[in-house]
C-alpha cells in the first residue's frame, strides 16, 4: 500500500520561501517518478513539478519555472519542493503524487494514482 504524507506548508509573505516535503511509504520508491500538484479554491488541480525516478530529469509548469525546485532522496524515500519568490497566486493546497506506472515520468494529472492529503500554502501580498 502506498502512502504519501506532505509537510511544510504554511503562511508566508510574497517574496518569501517555503520548502515542502513528502514522505513516501513505497517499497520500491526509487522506481517511481514523483510529482507535485496544487489546487487553488474554485480551480482544477494543476501540475507544478515532476522528477524522474533517479532524479536526473525534472519538469516544471511555466508558472513556477525558475522559482521552484523539485528534488528527491531515494535513500530516505522523500521528495521535496523548494519554493522561492512566492507570489499570492501560488496560494493553494499542494499535493505530492506518484504515478501508477513505475519507471515513467509524466506531467499529466490523470496518470498519477497515488496522492497525499495535501498541505496548505498561503502567500500574503
Amino acid at each position: 500500500q502506498v502512502q504519501l504524507v506532505e509537510s511544510g506548508g504554511g503562511l508566508v509573505q510574497a517574496g518569501g520561501s517555503l520548502r515542502l516535503s513528502c514522505a513516501a511509504s513505497i517499497r520500491t520508491f526509487s522506481n517511481y517518478a514523483m510529482g507535485w500538484f496544487r489546487q487553488a479554491p474554485g480551480k482544477e488541480r494543476e501540475f507544478v513539478a515532476a522528477i524522474s525516478w533517479g532524479g536526473r530529469s525534472t519538469y516544471y509548469a511555466d508558472s513556477v519555472k525558475g522559482r521552484f525546485t523539485i528534488s528527491r532522496d531515494n535513500a530516505k524515500n522523500t521528495v521535496s519542493l523548494q519554493m522561492n519568490s512566492l507570489k499570492p497566486e501560488d496560494t493553494a493546497v499542494y499535493y505530492c503524487a506518484a504515478p501508477g506506472t513505475i519507471l515513467r515520468v509524466t506531467t499529466k494529472r490523470d496518470e498519477y494514482d497515488y496522492w497525499g492529503q495535501g498541505t496548505q500554502v498561503t502567500v500574503s501580498s
